[in-house]
């Protein structure tokens, strides 16, 4: 079953959106059921405080219980201040109401049930040979504690697996360490630049075929979300939903440019608090960059690259994709998710290894909190943030130069480029 609608040109009203979730309240037949709604942190676009409401007038009254487990990945946990931000209701002690809210407890190996494996054979066939090992598949335990998981999402360009949302919540937003790095991984391996916006891609396949493992019932709202409202809403299996929000995201969030840009200036909301969540204002417009471009991430706010695999990263430092590749050896133990961060954030590249020259297609530089020394030797660019006057970058588009006010969810893109 599928149901919902959206439009490119407004948003829904509340009362539009209630109705699609009484509908499939009723297809669920909810009664008595133990239901578990995996939702997103706060680093995503999305009406939760009204979605929070509504779930629990619709589901949670009639269900055996309703409540609610955060798709963390491997983001860092949230406190009680920030789910109440969150759901637009008090969390105390991990509660709101009489819904328990759980962090989706990443950090924990006992977290983890093990649901099987990709077989090496499948994992090879779907990547096209750029991996050739098998993937074990476990996800949160707690997927196993309800009748009924109820994925409640938005879908945006994403640069890991082409449009976010659907499956994506189970791996890697509750799933093991051991899917997330490979299907990060076979990603950078693509390329960001080949994948973001991108329906059909490797690893979609291959998280869809470990959510085939999951065996209790699965079903999905899908969300198309800009900051004045909420566009679409769909519900179904999360294929389904996926497919119809993801085709509504194409419409609402890619700008199609006719020349590219030789500078970006890509402003970071609040919600992004580390440069590991901030580097979107990269991905969505690395495919819209001249070569020898830049783009500047300003985000005085951040003074952190990753408060989880910050000190990794400190480590290798940001890099295209064949520096790590043809020097596998000195990289092999390094977690591959972090690996596919530095890659995603640098950008395309080339490395000479005779030569030991790593030569990068555009310039990335931070206008953050992150000291210059630090910078540095991250390899990435330093601009004080002191000295940006977002006057300057304004209406300059004939100059080569882009002004983003509020960066990363929309995907720029050449005209050029459309259908390739």
């Amino acid at each position: 079953m599928l149901t919902g609608f959206g439009f490119a040109d407004r948003a829904l009203t509340a009362d539009e959106i209630r109705s699609v979730v009484a509908e499939a309240a009723q297809h669920l037949q909810i009664q008595d059921k133990r239901v578990l709604i995996i939702i997103p942190d706060g680093t995503r676009t999305m009406p939760m405080p009204l979605l929070f409401e509504i779930l629990q007038q619709e589901i949670g009254e009639d269900a055996a219980a309703c409540d609610y487990l955060v798709a963390l990945g491997t983001h860092p946990l949230m406190r009680d201040s920030q789910l109440s931000d969150l759901l637009g209701q008090d969390v105390v002690n991990g509660k709101c109401g009489s819904a328990y809210v759980f962090n989706h407890r990443w950090d924990k190996p006992e977290t983890f049930v093990e649901l099987g494996a990709i077989p090496k054979e499948q994992v090879a066939l779907i990547s096209s040979g750029l991996l050739d090992e098998a993937i074990h598949v476990r996800i949160n335990r707690l997927a196993f504690d309800y009748d009924q998981l109820l994925i409640c999402g938005p879908v945006f360009p994403h640069e890991v697996v082409g449009f976010s949302g659907g499956n994506k919540y189970l791996f890697p937003g509750i799933g093991g360490p051991e899917i997330i790095g490979h299907t990060h991984w076979l990603g950078a391996l693509i390329g960001s630049y080949q994948v973001i916006g991108t329906k059909k891609t490797p690893v979609r396949e291959m998280i869809n075929t470990a959510a085939a493992m999951v065996k209790t019932p699965v079903a999905c709202f899908s969300l198309v979300v800009k900051p004045e409202g909420t566009l679409g809403i769909f519900f179904g299996t999360p294929q389904e939903a996926w497919t119809a929000a993801a085709d509504l995201s194409a419409q609402a969030h890619i700008t199609w440019i006719d020349r590219p840009f030789n500078r970006v200036l890509s402003v970071m909301p609040s919600l992004y608090s580390d440069l590991w969540t901030a580097a979107k204002g990269m991905y969505k417009v690395e495919p819209a960059i001249a070569d020898g471009g830049e783009v500047v991430i300003y985000a005085p706010h951040i003074s952190e690259v990753s408060y989880t695999h910050g000190a990794v990263i400190d480590k290798i430092g940001y890099h295209c994709r064949d520096y790590f590749v043809k020097q596998w050896e000195r990289f092999k133990d390094v977690p591959r998710g972090v690996l596919a961060h530095s890659t995603h954030l640098r950008g395309q590249g080339t490395y000479d290894s005779d030569a030991g020259v790593e030569t990068p297609r555009i310039k990335v530089t931070l206008a953050t909190g992150i000291p210059e020394e630090r910078c540095q030797k991250l390899n990435l660019g330093y601009l004080d943030p002191a000295s940006v006057n977002l006057d300057d970058w304004r209406n300059r588009e004939d100059h080569g130069i882009k002004l983003i006010p509020r960066a990363g969810e929309t995907l720029y893109r050449l005209k050029s480029t459309a259908g390739s």
